[in-house]
């Protein structure tokens, strides 16, 4: 008795085949020699202990096809074979079907059977004890629970450990998929995070580079040429520093010492720098710029402090627009502005000209802005971009709302 998978529906499984075969073969022998119970008490023909074998055999040939059904057919069988004198095989094929309704049936059927069976053996040890007064009646029950209880009650048991194994076999896949899941979804994250700091970082020195370049090769003035050289060179010596900075946090996020990230995270103190490197690059191409920082100053009135996230993601955002604002602008003003909402969330401006273009003075690829919303949206702001009419004439505006929660929470 042991418990397989079912076979497919309505063709008997390999087992269940040599099981109905086999025991209507040794049934048969057992006939054929006289190896029975002997003559029936009920004057019944001992032949009919082989219709009882036959229609067993059945049962045991659909045992995990149809298991209620083969349950049906074997409860009269064995009554047949026990009233016309009882084949020990058509018993043993019995308690078999017995085993199989209780593993291959339905839940409810799995549910029922044993306790029934408890309570079948109750009542014939009941009965049988009040018809037949003699000590032997205690081996005839003890015979009837081994058909009915045994059976019915181990394959309960294997029932039960067959469901806990799939269940705990389905809960593994689960937790395996759901790893597979966050693992690829903490690569994908991670690999944003360090294209959006590759892009900021080197962006902007890029693109200082290639504007200079071409104004060194368009105009004839040595003078020109040699101030232009000394912007290619200056932006490119920061862009290998941020660089080598970037390939050694790649290598080792921790210090000689042990403390993470030693590589300082760019603030909102370096806007000024930042402002008179664009101030550098832009001058030949008739741009200005601007710092006007609205923040109220330290007191009882001032904004929250941002966190460093915050800090970073306003001077990346700041970094990419200016680095825009160096290829696409229109000459004139380039503002750059910080304030507190009333909500006391920092927010992030800058203005730009906005003119039609033959084309931008540096190639791009359309990532700074995605780079920007991406920032914006993993701290929960807003962010905007687009073409807007202002008292100056059209520009290009960039608007970040970082919130600043963590500073209003602990207060």
């Amino acid at each position: 008795m042991t418990a397989r998978s079912p076979a497919a529906p309505g063709r008997p499984h390999r087992l269940d085949v040599l099981i109905a075969g086999g025991g209507l073969l040794g049934g048969v022998l057992l006939w054929a020699m006289n190896l029975h119970g002997g003559p029936s008490r009920l004057g019944l023909s001992p032949s009919l202990t082989l219709v009882a074998l036959t229609v067993m055999s059945v049962a045991a040939l659909i045992r995990r096809t149809a298991p209620m059904a083969a349950l049906a057919l074997a409860v009269p069988a064995l009554a047949l074979d026990i009233a016309a004198g009882t084949l020990v095989a058509t018993v043993l094929m019995f308690t078999d079907v017995v085993y199989a309704a209780v593993l291959y049936g339905p839940a409810n059927a799995a549910r029922r059977i044993p306790p029934h069976s408890v309570l079948v053996t109750v009542l014939a040890a009941i009965a049988l004890t009040a018809a037949w007064r003699d000590p032997q009646v205690v081996m005839v029950i003890i015979s009837i629970a081994l058909i009915t209880i045994a059976p019915a009650w181990t394959g309960f048991i294997i029932r039960n450990h067959r469901d806990a194994a799939q269940a705990a076999q389905l809960r593994a896949e689960q937790i395996a998929l759901l790893a597979e899941i966050d693992r690829t979804q903490a690569v994908v994250g991670e690999r944003a995070r360090m294209a959006r700091e590759l892009h900021d970082m080197v962006a902007n020195h890029l693109s200082a580079i290639a504007i200079h370049s071409t104004a060194a090769q368009s105009i004839d003035d040595p003078t020109a040429t040699r101030e232009a050289l000394g912007v290619i060179r200056e932006n490119s010596v920061q862009g290998l520093a941020e660089m080598r900075r970037l390939i050694g946090l790649l290598r080792d996020p921790k210090t000689a010492d042990g403390d993470e990230e030693p590589a300082a995270t760019p603030t909102l103190d370096g806007l000024d720098a930042l402002i008179d490197q664009a101030r550098t690059s832009g001058g030949s191409s008739g741009l200005t710029f601007e710092l006007e920082d609205a923040r109220s100053p330290d007191g009882p009135g001032a904004g929250p402090k941002p966190t460093a996230p915050v800090a970073l993601a306003a001077y990346r955002i700041v970094q990419e627009s200016l680095t825009n604002a160096l290829k696409h602008a229109a000459p004139g003003e380039v503002r750059v502005r910080l304030a507190h909402d009333r909500g006391g969330a920092l927010t992030v401006a800058v203005r730009s000209p906005y003119a039609d273009r033959p084309g931008p003075r540096a190639p791009g690829s359309g990532s700074g802005l995605v780079g920007m919303r991406e920032r914006t949206a993993l701290l929960g702001g807003a962010f905007e971009a687009g073409p807007e009419s202002g008292p100056a004439g059209r520009v290009w505006l960039v608007r970040a709302a970082l919130p600043a929660a963590e500073e209003e929470e602990q207060r």
